[in-house]
């Protein structure tokens, strides 16, 4: 079954992979870029198969265009692709106020963009995929020096609940995927990583530290990511949340089971705060 994929955020890293891998299978890409001219390779391959757009996707009026005109150029879109992201590493203390905005126009509102713009499509053909790119961080959190990228991730996860709900009825699916480290440019040259200021040194100090030393060294294949997500999205049935890697299956499941256990022991003093039930109640 050939499919049409629109993939943010397609130069480099996940976005590239997974262009390839849907390419591979012989599906049909309209992949976005900040710069398309990154993509000229693919299109000298691939030929008639990829659109290569201009997008950023902070500007609503150029999501809408872009998915358009991937609409227009090939008849449906069957799978959308929120990949575009990045973050920058500084304590929420003393870190700009307005890089901190401008990460989460990016790694937020351009998730919102793309989604609100592609459900009217969507609707109109009976459905459709959306993938949107999360992280393990948003699921687990608590990683110092990232607060913006983070706090994105977690709103992309509520938000993709509600348009799940949403839009179950037209055949839209969502799934969310939270890969943990993978050997992309997302540690590289995308990442402003600032020092530490005194008394961070253990927790901001200790990220810089991983940051700059990250990239090469990470376990994550987005080759193999990305061939796992093209099968995923071939299928009837897709999983509400994807972690991808060891450490984001291990950092899920532990996650789970200590959110499990807290709600069980509080779980009658929870359940106090409403009428009709016992109080007070005995604080564990």
């Amino acid at each position: 079954m050939q499919q049409t994929w629109f993939i943010t955020g397609s130069s480099r890293g996940f976005g590239r992979a997974l262009a390839l891998a849907a390419l591979a299978a012989g599906d049909r890409v309209a992949a976005t870029a900040r710069r398309p001219e990154q993509l000229d390779d693919l299109v000298a391959r691939y030929g008639e198969r990829i659109l290569p757009l201009r997008l950023d996707v902070t500007d609503p009026a150029g999501v809408r265009a872009a998915l358009a005109e991937a609409a227009s150029r090939f008849g449906r879109l069957d799978v959308i692709v929120n990949n575009a992201g990045y973050a920058n590493v500084a304590p929420i203390e003393t870190g700009d106020e307005a890089d901190f905005r401008t990460q989460f126009e990016t790694n937020f509102w351009g998730v919102y963009h793309v989604s609100r713009a592609a459900i009217p499509l969507l609707r109109e053909q009976g459905g459709g995929l959306v993938i949107q790119f999360s992280s393990v961080g948003g699921r687990v959190g608590g990683s110092p020096g990232i607060a913006s990228y983070q706090a994105a991730k977690f709103a992309i996860d509520g938000f993709s609940r509600v348009l799940r709900a949403e839009t179950a009825p037209f055949g839209v699916k969502v799934l969310v995927v939270e890969p943990s480290g993978f050997r992309t440019d997302w540690a590289g040259a995308s990442m402003t990583v600032h020092d530490a200021p005194a008394g961070y040194e253990s927790t901001v100090g200790a990220m810089n530290s991983r940051m700059r030393q990250a990239g090469a060294g990470a376990a994550g294949d987005p080759d193999r990511a990305a061939q796992i997500l093209v099968a995923v999205a071939k299928r009837d049935d897709v999983p509400e949340h994807l972690p991808l890697g060891v450490n984001a299956t291990e950092m899920s499941v532990a996650q789970d089971r200590r959110l499990l256990e807290s709600d069980q022991l509080w779980s009658a003093v929870s359940r106090s705060a409403d009428f009709g039930e016992p109080f007070p109640v005995a604080l564990p």
